[in-house]
């Protein structure tokens, strides 16, 4: 697999009124990778991800999967909302099911795959009840096996873990990233947590606003063995700092 983000641009409006949200942003995903957009409110990230979910088109520039190029929502890309988007009147198991029903597979396969993806995410025994009995991190799980029983190539995960509790959301970080590391699934991650980022990508690109566009790009190699000793690495925390000022650089000046 390979995703293809080559030389795109994004305006929105015209004439006076026209306001250019994206500038020049190229960057690749291959195979296995797990690469994360970083950057304040307001610096495209979020448009990215609608771009190469297909729900909108680029003004200039292309975004292709395998060199197709990337025009409508397809099954190849999953995605994962800040919000749960669970149907409150579908069970867990039922909610997994969903998108493979619309896909037309036999029932057979789907109860299988159903079954098999709720045990993926640790939630086997919960396949019965609906999301207003699960927490928030289990709606999530939910909401990630669900993308993932349909077969994408890449898992497109916007805010996954903004809406949850600090302490919900480093167990779903480490959850998100044994997943990872057990699965081999491809993932592209949106967030304005630069911890989150460091601790689960391999790769990871800093936005800036105003347009948006990339101005660094790290690759992280940490040790993942053990996140609650990496958190509080010598390593990650040198490298959290230096990117860490290389966005306040990016935030514009009180008053400005």
């Amino acid at each position: 697999m390979h995703l293809k983000i080559d030389k795109v641009y994004k305006s929105f409006g015209y004439g006076a009124q026209r306001k250019e949200v994206l500038s020049d942003v190229s960057f690749d995903i291959h195979s296995g990778e797990f690469v994360a957009l970083v950057g304040s409110s307001g610096s495209g990230k979020s448009t990215v991800m609608r771009l190469i979910a297909g729900l909108d088109q680029p003004s200039s520039g292309t975004i292709s999967m395998d060199g197709s190029k990337i025009e409508k929502p397809g099954p190849d890309r999953g995605m994962v909302f800040q919000k749960y988007s669970l149907y409150p009147w579908l069970t867990a198991a039922q909610n997994v099911a969903f998108g493979m029903q619309l896909q037309g597979r036999p029932k057979r396969e789907v109860r299988e795959r159903c079954s098999y993806f709720l045990d993926v995410v640790g939630l086997g025994d919960a396949a019965r009840r609906l999301p207003q009995e699960l927490s928030g991190g289990m709606q999530q799980r939910i909401a990630i096996a669900r993308a993932l029983a349909a077969e994408p190539k890449v898992l497109l995960l916007d805010e996954p873990f903004g809406a949850l509790d600090i302490q919900i959301r480093e167990s779903m970080q480490e959850f998100l990233h044994d997943l990872w590391r057990r699965t081999g699934l491809t993932a592209l991650l949106i967030t304005h947590d630069l911890e989150e980022a460091l601790l689960l990508a391999g790769t990871v690109h800093i936005m800036a606003p105003s347009p948006g566009r990339i101005v660094r790009s790290v690759s992280v190699d940490l040790d993942r063995s053990a996140m609650a000793h990496l958190r509080v690495s010598p390593e990650f925390l040198s490298m959290r700092e230096e990117l860490a000022h290389c966005l306040r650089g990016l935030e514009p000046a009180v008053g400005a």
